[in-house]
Parts: structure tokens; sequence; C-alpha cells
């Protein structure tokens, strides 16, 4: 999931769960359009790889995600931004709130699909 916000998501898509995030996260990045100025893109410790942190450079945000302790060269990264990560695991949370996501009752990836775009539409609607 991309989410502008702790309320705003901007895209998201299924992957197997045997997949890994990464591939998946670029393929998110490639649906998006480069900002008009450097924006944050702030990043779990599973899209830290060079190939996800280079698409953010070359599509023009500044990739917010802190090296694997086992990297031989780190980098430095906004320790103060990467906290803000926990609004996008909080809209995971709400999300999780709706009983139908959090135990997939659906058997089709299109009707689950649906389903959590009700879901952020109404966890949207909650605070108008």
């Amino acid at each position: 999931m991309v989410a502008a916000d702790a309320r705003t998501a901007i895209t998201f898509s299924l992957s197997p769960g045997q997949a890994h995030d990464a591939p998946e996260g670029r393929a998110l990045l490639g649906r998006l359009s480069a900002p008009n100025r450097p924006l944050h893109l702030l990043m779990d410790r599973a899209y830290e790889g060079n190939e996800t942190r280079q698409l953010a450079l070359d599509l023009g945000f500044i990739p917010v995600v802190p090296p694997l302790k086992t990297r031989v060269e780190p980098w430095e990264y906004d320790r103060e931004m990467y906290k803000r990560r926990n609004e996008v695991e909080r809209q995971f949370r709400r999300l999780k709130g709706f009983r139908r996501i959090f135990s997939r009752f659906e058997k089709l990836d299109v009707m689950f699909l649906g389903f959590i775009s009700f879901a952020l539409i109404a966890d949207g609607l909650r605070m108008c």
C-alpha cells in the first residue's frame, strides 16, 4: 500500500502470501507519477534494497528507510521522519478492524479488493 498520510491510501495491491514485498512495492511505485517537488517516501526495512531505493530516487522521491545492520556501506536517513512510518501501520490496523478483511472470508481476489476499497472509503468518511 502506498499512502499519502494516516487516512489516505493512494494505491494498493494484493500479492501472494509467499512472495516478498519488495517486487510488489516497486510495481506500486512504478504506477505513481513523479512528484512536482521532492517528497519523502517512508518505507519499511523490507524495501531497503538498492533496486527499490534507486527507483524511488529516479521517480523524484527521497527514500527514508534504515539500512540493514549487515550492510557494508550503510547510508544516512532522516530518523525523525522515519518515526512517522507508524501512520501507515495505524491505517492497516484500522482496516483489520473490519472482520471480513482480517479473516479474509472472500475467496476471490476481486471481491477482497472490493471490500478493501469499501473499508478505505468508510474509514475516510469517518473523519468527515
